[in-house]
């Protein structure tokens, strides 16, 4: 039995070891930092590339819509960074509100978005009664 004994833990701790390699070998690449538009603009020579969460504020006056992109500017307490997305923006997406963007710093200092999204309370609010909400009254007709 002592025969059988080594080889089998040899066997066990080399598929535990291969198996430790593959699930934290690759997960720095999966990893999405989240930062904020100070952190992205003191970090720029590390971060041009890198696959980052972008958070922080729609600056007023910065949403404009350039061709099939949306190009808007995120804000935090000390630095701003200009975005670009391709993405239809959600329907909640305005002026003012929070937005969490995911994508990379082009070598231009523009922050190329994949992903857009836009950052609430969970406070629910219902309308009254017999009245539409704000999104509603805009696509049904009342009689």
């Amino acid at each position: 039995m002592s025969k059988l004994r080594l080889p089998a833990i040899l066997v066990g701790v080399s598929v535990v070891s291969v198996l430790a390699f593959l699930s934290f070998g690759s997960m720095d690449k999966n990893l999405v930092y989240y930062w904020s538009p100070t952190t992205l603009r003191a970090s720029k020579p590390a971060s041009e590339g890198a696959t980052v969460r972008l958070g922080g504020l729609v600056k007023a006056g910065s949403v404009r819509v350039d061709g099939t992109n949306t190009v808007f500017t995120v804000v935090d307490d000390q630095a701003s960074v200009e975005v670009r997305t391709a993405s239809i923006p959600p329907q909640m997406f305005r002026e003012g509100i929070g937005v969490v963007v995911e994508g990379h710093l082009g070598p231009d200092g523009i922050f190329v978005s994949k992903r857009l999204l836009v950052k609430h309370d969970e406070n629910y609010k219902a309308p009254a009664d017999g009245k539409l909400s704000e999104a509603q009254s805009g696509s049904v007709k009342e009689d």
